[in-house]
């Protein structure tokens, strides 16, 4: 017998699920034919804990200690860099991302390409690490079914009711029961909540562009810093000897496999040539995910008020692999009746509740 059904196997219904796996049996229904699709499969891969509001820093701090333990990050480093008419914006970022000033040399010294004629601002951060998403993505899944859950993939949803205790989850010709539901969605969070008669919390997926260029100048790019445009109007992060360049966008959206767009993808690269020696000659790929986001800009985690036997687990807004293991844990707490091992400020902020 199912005792819970997740829906949806991107990091976050895959985290919940093997959080809750010791307990209960879980079930797990993806949508696409492989886990980690969507937004999951299209992460920045990294964590840096002083990114987001301060519920998602707290969830931050606290996952930090469960990715380190068990191996799951590297190396990598935050390089802020701003022009001559970007002092304000500069400071505001600084004060935000806990990064050091340093010397245009210093940041010259880790990433050489950048034009010391326009980049006079500089501050870093040893801090940010890259994740290993795939790695973290797939230990979860094998702990559901070691302890003898179900992770289904090609299931997608097309009807949900609930009568007698018991939800029922139809997907084509098959139909799955459980007393319990998960909404772990994504962009899709909202449309679940419709399908199973729950009120929806206006959570909205956001399109983010990525380019991938070939190194610049042939240089090895292995050991750069992520580097930031200051308001993050852009970034560039070093990828498997290539270099992701991304305009930052956040243009909110219908849900769908996303993609990018040329105008877009033109405009974030231009943004990143102006503070550069070495122009974008050829584009090596593209590609676009969604970034779900609350009102309020930080995770919806818990119990539904007007139905509690629906479990939100959604509104991660980018922030999914670097707070995977907390945000987990507290909502496997929730759903389990625990007292939650984080502060309870942060629980409030967190729990669906506050958006009724």
């Amino acid at each position: 017998m199912t005792d819970i059904i997740v829906i949806g196997g991107g990091i976050a219904g895959l985290s919940a699920a093997a959080r809750l796996s010791d307990t209960a049996n879980v079930m797990v229904l993806e949508a696409e034919g492989s886990l980690g699709y969507h937004a999951s499969g299209r992460s920045a891969a990294l964590i840096e804990q002083n990114y987001g509001a301060p519920s998602v820093q707290a969830l931050n701090r606290a996952s930090f200690g469960y990715l380190q333990t068990n191996g799951y990050l590297s190396p990598r480093g935050l390089l802020l860099i701003a022009r001559s008419h970007e002092r304000d914006a500069f400071q505001r970022d600084v004060a935000t991302l806990g990064t050091e000033p340093v010397t245009v040399a210093e940041a010259l010294a880790l990433v050489p390409i950048l034009d010391a004629q326009k980049v006079v601002l500089a501050a870093y951060h040893t801090e940010a690490l890259d994740i290993d998403t795939d790695r973290l993505l797939q230990d979860f899944a094998r702990t559901v079914r070691r302890s003898g859950g179900r992770v289904e993939t090609g299931r997608r949803v097309e009807s949900i009711s609930y009568a007698n205790g018991e939800w029922k989850v139809t997907c084509g010709e098959e139909q799955f029961h459980a007393p319990t539901l998960i909404n772990a969605a994504g962009a899709w969070a909202d449309t679940i909540a419709k399908m199973a008669d729950v009120e929806p919390l206006n959570i909205v997926p956001h399109r983010r562009s990525v380019a991938r260029i070939p190194a610049p100048g042939d240089h090895d790019v292995g050991k750069w810093p992520i580097f930031f445009g200051v308001g993050e109007t852009w970034y560039a992060k070093p990828d498997a000897g290539f270099l992701l360049v991304s305009p930052a966008d956040e243009d909110p959206v219908e849900p769908h496999d996303a993609w990018a767009e040329d105008l877009t993808l033109a405009e974030g690269l231009a943004r990143y040539e102006e503070v550069v020696t070495e122009p974008v000659t050829q584009l090596q790929s593209s590609w676009a995910g969604l970034r779900s986001f609350a009102p309020d800009r930080t995770l919806v985690l818990g119990r539904d008020p007007a139905k509690p036997e629906f479990v939100w687990c959604a509104g991660q807004g980018g922030y999914g692999f670097q707070t995977a293991p907390a945000a987990s844990r507290l909502l496997a707490d929730l759903v389990l009746g625990k007292t939650p091992g984080i502060d309870a400020d942060v629980v409030v902020a967190l729990t669906p509740d506050r958006l009724r």
